[in-house]
């Protein structure tokens, strides 16, 4: 059987994802990993929730010289919530193996000065924009002539017209040997256009692959009443099960802040959370959250990146995603590290079909309720 250890890890990091209850490697990461450990290029395309991260950062750990104080890797991405969902990765990664790899997010809108005092550390891993990174290297507080690996993270994204000349430009500060690695649930003909100006004998990864399946650990369940009633049945359920917290996803990130409103105007402690917020708000959003002041916490998928908030029982839905790996993301947020999870999404009528397609595309079954005077039952077909 495929497993980490024939990939070439070193026992550490083997050990670290042991703890992750990772054993088995992803298509994408059994593909990848022996081509970056060989030294190549890479561009690789693999769906959302099949193991990129990882991918990239296991061989990544591995060339690390953690002896050496300086900085050996930049890894780009387009937003602040992913630059923070890698750095948090790369933190738990050399927790978990005690490795001393260290690492520093840098992303615009952030104090600089603070960036600046972290770079003195010498951090071997950047993780951040390419905008804040390039300004830093102009700055001469990043020593770029030390990198010797690049990876682009979502590439699409830092290769389209906004981010395309500064991404460009990171990279011709480095020197001509470094290695550069691209990953993307989606590779455009422009992204292996543009990319094909730094890229060196790239090999091109393509997996067909479906995000991981759903955790057992999960029960699925969904109710159905009027657009108009999803608020008080949230409130219904809540009360019925008792529950201490939970995260409430909605698709759109502009009605964050009126459903955290409707929540607490119905007696219920709510605060909204989502990418466009400033790091204080965010933080003290997740602060009252963790602390228990705040009972829902509503988020968006961007703002649910890299969110790991362990006991989570509950997830709901108040709005159903396209996308069935969107879903599964979503619900991923409960039943971890061997406990259970339930996952409810409060559905209208037209919203019926997605739960079927989910179903059908994830191999799950999601139980229809209902709830009266306080119970839960399952629902009674007419």
């Amino acid at each position: 059987m495929n497993s980490f250890s024939n990939l070439e890890l070193s026992a550490p990091l083997t050990a670290a994802l042991h703890k992750e209850g990772l054993t088995v490697p992803t298509a994408i990461q059994s593909e990848v990993l022996p081509l970056v450990l060989a030294g190549r290029d890479v561009v690789a395309q693999s769906a959302t929730g099949t193991g990129k991260t990882l991918a990239y950062l296991l061989p990544l750990f591995t060339k690390i010289d953690a002896a050496k104080r300086e900085n050996q890797a930049i890894i780009l991405a387009p937003t602040h919530e992913l630059a923070i969902q890698i750095q948090r990765q790369i933190e738990l990664l050399a927790k978990n193996a005690e490795l001393p790899i260290t690492s520093a997010p840098l992303i615009g809108n952030a104090n600089i000065t603070r960036q600046i005092d972290k770079l003195k550390e010498r951090p071997h891993i950047v993780v951040g924009s390419s905008g804040r990174i390039l300004e830093l290297i102009q700055k001469k507080k990043i020593t770029s002539q030390t990198v010797k690996t690049i990876i682009l993270d979502e590439a699409d994204r830092l290769m389209d017209d906004h981010n395309h000349e500064s991404v460009k430009a990171v990279i011709k500060t480095t020197l001509k040997d470094r290695q550069i690695l691209l990953f993307s649930a989606t590779i455009t003909p422009q992204t292996r256009e543009r990319a094909a100006a730094f890229l060196v004998d790239a090999a091109i990864v393509t997996v067909k692959e479906q995000a991981t399946a759903v955790a057992s650990a999960i029960s699925h369940l969904y109710f159905i009443c009027e657009q108009r009633d999803k608020v008080e049945m949230l409130r219904k359920l809540v009360h019925s099960t008792k529950l201490k917290q939970a995260l409430v996803f909605v698709n759109r990130s502009e009605d964050l802040e009126l459903t955290a409103a409707k929540l607490n105007f119905n007696g219920l402690k709510a605060a909204a959370l989502h990418g466009t917020f400033v790091q204080a708000d965010r933080k003290k959003s997740l602060e009252d959250f963790r602390s228990g002041r705040v009972q829902l916490l509503v988020a968006s998928d961007i703002a649910a990146r890299g969110l790991d908030i362990p006991g989570m029982e509950y997830i709901f839905n108040l709005d159903l995603p396209e996308d069935p790996q969107v879903y599964l993301h979503r619900v991923g947020r409960t039943g971890r590290a061997g406990k259970t999870g339930t996952a409810i999404s409060i559905v209208s009528q037209r919203e019926i079909d997605l739960i079927k397609y989910y179903e059908k595309t994830l191999k799950i079954a999601i139980k229809a309720k209902q709830i009266a005077y306080g119970k839960i039952t399952d629902l009674r077909k007419a």
